[in-house]
């Protein structure tokens, strides 16, 4: 027990620092490290005189560099590029305060949940969406994705699938009115519900697709051994099922991390 303890905990620690936040951070702290270093190596030679803004600027264009280089999701690129230029903007200009309360409203109503479940908001990709149609059987099927973000992946998965049906479970309030709206648009066969998964029967489904987070994978197997129906499967991007080996499991090249999956 001693021994699985540590292991749990190593790979816990292990997920934890390949979390795209972590990297993003570490990514901004070596960008400003590397440029304070470069600016203390030219003043010894010339006595210069760096604007603010500018050297705001050059740090978020050093951190997308390695973000990219680093293979994060293009968003990522973007906020370490704006981050040390709205950090300056913030603290230069008076900003009001509603502004601030603005963002943490939104940030609130996106990461809604993530305090008590402990998944934050994890977009999946388009290869991922693509291992998942692969995966399905010609026969009608009924799909859930717990968590489902943005909606992204069933959206997809119901165009090329008019046959089956696509239900997305989103706790946090904006990612689900986007889903929602994006369903309603596109009409067809998939719907997005604003719920908590452990409220949901996966009786009721052929496929369900989790892309969670670590502290979230014992609980989720616990239901699926509950409730899941045999010849049904579990699929889980990323994160594994602790001392639960998948029946196979896919690279995902692009961004170098597995999806798993388990058959009952």
């Amino acid at each position: 027990m001693y021994d699985d303890t540590l292991v749990n905990r190593h790979r816990y620690s292990r997920k934890t620092w390949r979390a795209p936040a972590v990297i993003a951070l570490l990514i901004q702290i070596l960008s400003l490290v590397v440029l304070l270093l470069a600016c203390k190596i030219f003043a010894s030679y010339k006595n210069l005189q760096i604007d603010l803004l500018f050297f705001a600027g050059t740090q978020g264009m050093i951190a997308a560099l390695l973000s990219y280089f680093r293979r994060l999701d293009p968003w990522w690129i973007g906020i370490q590029f704006c981050f040390p230029l709205l950090l300056v903007v913030a603290t230069t200009f008076e900003l009001p305060a509603n502004f601030f309360l603005i963002c943490f409203a939104v940030s609130l109503l996106l990461y809604w949940s993530t305090f008590r479940t402990q998944v934050p908001y994890f977009p999946s990709s388009r290869e991922v969406w693509l291992e998942v149609a692969a995966l399905l059987p010609e026969a009608p099927v009924r799909v859930i994705d717990i968590g489902s973000g943005l909606g992204g992946l069933l959206l997809n998965l119901a165009k090329t699938r008019p046959d089956s049906q696509f239900v997305g479970v989103e706790l946090a309030p904006l990612p689900w009115s986007i889903s929602w709206f994006r369903a309603k648009l596109a009409g067809g066969n998939v719907r997005f519900v604003l719920a908590d998964y452990e409220n949901v029967n996966f009786g009721e489904f052929d496929l369900v697709f989790a892309y969670l987070a670590p502290p979230a994978m014992e609980p989720l197997w616990e239901k699926a051994l509950r409730e899941m129906r045999p010849g049904s499967l579990l699929l889980s991007y990323e994160f594994e099922i602790p001392n639960i080996s998948p029946d196979f499991q896919k690279m995902i090249k692009s961004r170098q991390v597995m999806l798993y999956g388990w058959r009952f």
